[in-house]
């Protein structure tokens, strides 16, 4: 956790060593499935603290002359977070002690690799290209920023967003011409919140150095080298910089698609994407609280959905993608329903949910589940309230909306309704209740109930009916860029 996300993503940093001496680090950090709290797939969206959001492990040391401590990382995973009232330790503890061990090899991967390096190109030469790998990177930013400057003719850059409980993020972008460095200066942004929406300062650095890598135009690999003329202002007890023991799972997956969201919208460099990562868990099982077992394994499921992207100056926004921070590939649909206790009705695109424009934004998704066992049920999503914006007289585009499809109680019906009078599939349909859960929300599903998320779609840009400027001759390998509708609209063109 320190200096991280949140607490389900683990960090494991290995020393690569010359001789007796560290060279470098190899590190891998993963997002683990469920790591104990209140609730399973430990992204609790109503959690208050961080104890209630599962095992918080600031530094321990997990392999020791070759020798994979299970017993201390089983104490930091399954007793200690059941200690708090009404929290569990992992679920899966399994998973968790394999996962790791999957990052170890991953670490010792790299380390082959670097070896592999060394002995062909030789010590010196390796680190004077890890070196330059970051200078050229600093140089990079340094020409945006001046090009940047020019481009708004010295003017500051500034945008306000919203988190969806009306959070303010505010950021001023002050740019040195002649040094190519800027300050980023969030002064002005909403205080530390009584919820999970809170993010570490190390979000906010995240999402700056990768907005800045997007707007680059040389292809470079993402460095820290990118950071050095950037020097960043974050007032303290705001919720980018909230106290020790705030309650953060939302400000990985939430708040940093905020912060990107204000950085991208100050340099106008292109309209909102969804803006969300859609957090959907379930499972069950886990203790009671105060370290008592129930004596059930149980599971948990963690999934992010896509959404649509935003349109820029030369593109249409692409549907049914996953955007920014939800950089994670779903579960395949024959492979969920077959490990899962679950049917899945529907995962298709959104129709109507994306931004109108003279380059259009992405459509979201419809994701429909029903689930065949009792489980617990949570979503964590934001853009429920705040349209994801257009730009440059581009259209918003739609919310998301997270819909609970709830079996009525036959003792529930008025057996005057018309639900009871009617038969077949008019009273199949009425037996259901549908209840908006909004975007933060837990619920004890039962079998036949599903959850039905609508995700948000991307915003649009330019005005609608303007000439277009989508350029179909683009090099294949920015293809992405063209998105779906921009695709097809270039594939018509070809064929005409």
């Amino acid at each position: 956790m320190f200096g991280g996300t949140h607490l389900p993503d683990i960090t494991v940093i290995t020393p690569a060593f010359s001789g007796d001496n560290i060279i470098f680090y190899v590190a891998s950090r993963a997002h683990h499935a469920d790591i104990g709290g209140i609730l399973p797939g430990s992204m609790p969206p109503a959690s208050k603290e961080l104890y209630q959001e599962g095992a918080a492990i600031k530094s321990e040391k997990l392999v020791s002359e070759g020798h994979f401590n299970e017993k201390r990382i089983t104490e930091l995973l399954l007793d200690e977070p059941g200690q708090y009232p009404g929290c569990s330790g992992t679920r899966c503890l399994s998973d968790n002690i394999n996962d790791l061990k999957a990052q170890v090899a991953a670490n010792q991967k790299g380390i082959n690799l670097i070896n592999t390096l060394m002995s062909d190109y030789g010590e010196s030469v390796v680190k004077f290209y890890m070196t330059n790998i970051q200078l050229n990177a600093e140089q990079s930013v340094r020409s945006l920023l001046k090009d940047v400057y020019k481009r708004f003719e010295g003017q500051d850059l500034s945008a306000e967003e919203f988190m969806d409980d009306g959070s303010p993020i505010r950021l001023k972008v002050t740019i040195d011409p002649e040094k190519g460095e800027a300050v980023f200066d969030f002064s002005g942004t909403g205080p530390e919140v009584y919820g999970n929406i809170n993010a570490p300062e190390a979000v906010t650095y995240s999402a700056i150095i990768y907005c800045l890598r997007c707007l680059i135009s040389e292809d470079i690999p993402l460095n820290q080298g990118c950071l050095a003329p950037i020097h960043v202002r974050i007032p303290k007890k705001s919720f980018l910089s909230p106290s020790d023991n705030a309650a953060v799972v939302g400000g990985n997956v939430l708040t940093s698609q905020r912060v990107t969201d204000t950085v991208l919208k100050a340099f106008k460099a292109c309209a909102a994407s969804q803006g969300d990562t859609n957090n959907l868990t379930f499972g069950f099982g886990g203790s009671s609280g105060g370290g008592k077992k129930d004596g059930k394994s149980g599971f948990g499921y963690y999934e992010t959905i896509a959404g649509g992207s935003g349109a820029g100056p030369t593109w249409h926004g692409t549907s049914g993608v996953h955007t920014h921070m939800t950089n994670t590939r779903i579960t395949d649909s024959e492979v969920f329903e077959r490990r899962y206790p679950v049917l899945l009705k529907e995962f298709s695109l959104r129709e109507g949910s994306a931004g109108k424009g003279m380059h259009r934004g992405g459509e979201g998704v419809i994701r429909d589940i029903e689930f065949r066992i009792p489980v617990q049920v949570s979503i964590l999503s934001e853009r429920r309230v705040y349209h994801p914006y257009g730009m440059e007289g581009g259209e918003d585009a739609a919310c998301g909306l997270n819909i609970w499809v709830r079996k009525v109680d036959k003792k529930e019906v008025d057996p005057n309704s018309d639900a009871v009078k009617t038969a077949g599939k008019q009273e199949e349909e009425e037996s259901f209740r549908y209840i908006n859960l909004g975007a933060k929300n837990t619920a004890a599903m039962r079998p036949g109930e599903r959850i039905i998320v609508h995700t948000p779609g991307g915003g649009g840009w330019g005005r609608e009916g303007e000439s277009e400027r989508v350029d179909g001759k683009r090099d294949p390998k920015e293809g992405w860029k063209g998105g779906s509708v921009a695709g097809r609209q270039s594939t018509a063109e070809a064929s005409a």
